[in-house]
């Protein structure tokens, strides 16, 4: 059985990024996946996707967000929206510069949840990085998001100088994710999960969201876009809207009728990684 190694990449100022690293069984890789998690998981909740997908032939490296999961300094903050996207495209830069010179594997950005807004932001602003994008289930257009009242507290909170103040994610009931009582208590009890965040993290998600609203225009690259069926966080009928306003010609959409959030929890896992990887191999 394949296991990852945990190594890190040093971002451009000096943050080190560890990420969960499975190499594909074959000598030479069908291609590298680079994934981006939620916001309150991390790379070790995808250990048996990221399993199987390595068996199948790709170089599977799956990030912890600054501040997420394996990153324990400025647990659960961000400075600007900028810094989180530099690290995604600095890591592909990366990717691309110690994949076999002159090879014809392609890179893939998957992202589950809301590591989909990071995802579709970088597509958009640096398509010469990816030549595919896959979206799983992602946060993009939620059904929990922030009320007026809440969005002024924040920006009164900026204005105040609170960006360090800490506030609970508001996704603490684990049955959100998955209907399996044992994934259920996994995540109560996984010491790795993001159970809060700053307020200057909040403002980050805020800015992010301004910036995604111009977003689709710009995204080219194939693009597949997964939902659950059953999803409690996720808006799919916006989600869906976003997604066919991108301006890639190669649009993928895939729905299982009767999955919660995370696929990865779900009886439909094995289903949606052999999806993913034909349609891997349908644009390579």
């Amino acid at each position: 059985m394949h296991q990852p190694a945990i190594e890190f990449f040093t971002a451009s100022d000096g943050y080190r990024l560890h990420y969960r690293r499975w190499r594909a069984a074959h000598d030479k890789p069908r291609g590298t996946i680079v994934a981006l998690h939620g916001i309150q998981s991390h790379s070790g909740w995808y250990s048996a996707s990221s399993r199987q997908l390595c068996e199948a032939g790709y170089d599977v490296l799956f990030m912890d967000r600054r501040g997420s999961g394996l990153n324990e300094r400025s647990r659960g903050d961000a400075p600007h929206a900028d810094r989180l996207l530099n690290d995604v495209a600095q890591f592909l830069q990366w990717v691309r510069f110690t994949n076999e010179p002159g090879g014809q594997a392609p890179v893939i950005l998957m992202s589950v949840s809301w590591g989909g807004k990071l995802a579709a932001l970088t597509a958009a602003r640096r398509p010469e990085l990816l030549d595919g994008l896959a979206l799983l289930y992602p946060g993009i257009r939620t059904k929990i998001r922030a009320t007026a009242r809440q969005n002024f507290k924040l920006s009164l909170a900026d204005v105040g100088g609170a960006q360090k103040k800490r506030v609970p994610i508001p996704l603490q009931d684990p049955s959100l994710f998955t209907t399996d009582p044992d994934w259920q208590t996994y995540i109560s009890r996984d010491p790795l999960t993001l159970r809060e965040v700053t307020v200057g993290f909040l403002l980050v998600n805020r800015q992010m969201d301004r910036q995604l609203l111009d977003a689709p225009d710009c995204i080219v690259c194939p693009s597949l876009l997964m939902l659950a069926g059953q999803d409690r966080i996720i808006d799919n009928r916006a989600t869906r809207g976003y997604f066919l306003r991108f301006a890639s010609h190669q649009r993928k959409l895939i729905e299982y009728a009767d999955a919660a959030h995370t696929l990865e929890f779900e009886p439909n896992r094995d289903e949606a990684v052999r999806d993913l990887l034909y349609w891997i191999d349908t644009i390579s």
